[in-house]
């Protein structure tokens, strides 16, 4: 019986910067329609995988299939009309356009208009544009942002604003969204909508999602797979039962158990 094809391949991924390994023959995968939580202390290597995945940044060894093609034969500005989305730790919007064009900004990867057209504003632009605009009112009622479609970003909580990259990343259509600290700044009770809302667009968008989070709880909970890093090597790939019982997993987060009990 054939198997399904992982929609993601990191295979023996290494990132070297000077006498530095941030990455250190990395490989996993990850099957399509799923969440993978991406976790490890700081400096373990997550961030820098993303730019790898990204193509922000080059790896030395190893290969990165998407779709089982080789992410280094594109380059960086087509890795979006590829089908790889992302939200950044930090986040990257227009504050003083509202969430309407903001979120729409999202979708001009896809766009055939250039310049020219553009400026001679011909009737198929026109029409382009009309169907981004209703895209972009779509993304906006499934993220629950209808009520501020068009404030300017700059007068939203941190919160909505998360939501309003999230949207926008939404709109290129992408089937791998790569998503940076999604929790990073929300309280308890705006993660748990977090929580849920990645599960509502994984499941009405058969999305596949990979997070790097720090919030353990949202990792745990909203994860089918869950990978751990630690000095730039992979030291679990699991379940979140499986990984969190890991004891790589557990020293690397809490130190070696022989210390904390010689510290008593």
């Amino acid at each position: 019986m054939a198997t399904t094809p992982a929609l993601l391949e990191v295979a023996d991924v290494t990132v070297r910067f000077g006498g530095i390994t941030a990455l250190d023959h990395v490989s996993f995968s990850v099957m399509p329609g799923t969440i993978a939580g991406l976790i490890g202390p700081n400096g373990a290597g997550k961030t820098t995988l993303f730019n790898c995945l990204s193509r922000l940044y080059n790896f030395s060894e190893g290969r990165i299939l998407f779709e089982g093609r080789p992410l280094t034969d594109f380059a960086a500005h087509k890795i979006a009309v590829l089908g790889i989305g992302r939200t950044f730790q930090n986040l990257a919007l227009f504050r003083t356009m509202s969430v309407l064009d903001n979120v729409m900004i999202g979708g001009h990867c896809q766009s055939k208009s250039g310049f020219l057209s553009n400026a001679l504003r011909l009737p198929w632009v026109k029409r382009e544009e009309a169907s981004l605009r209703e895209r972009a009112r779509d993304a906006i009622a499934l993220l629950d942002l209808h009520d501020v479609a068009m404030r300017p970003v700059s007068d939203l909580p941190f919160g909505t604003q998360k939501r309003v990259e999230l949207a926008r990343a939404l709109l290129a259509k992408p089937k791998l969204l790569l998503l940076d600290e999604p929790a990073g700044g929300l309280n308890h009770e705006e993660v748990d909508s977090l929580r849920l809302l990645l599960k509502r667009i994984q499941q009405e968008l058969k999305l596949t999602i990979l997070l790097v989070e720090h919030h353990m709880n949202l990792v745990m909970r909203v994860s089918d797979q869950v990978v751990a890093l630690d000095f730039g090597r992979k030291i679990a790939d699991g379940t979140p039962a499986e990984v969190q019982a890991n004891a790589d997993v557990i020293k690397a987060y809490l130190g070696d158990v022989g210390d904390v009990e010689d510290a008593k």
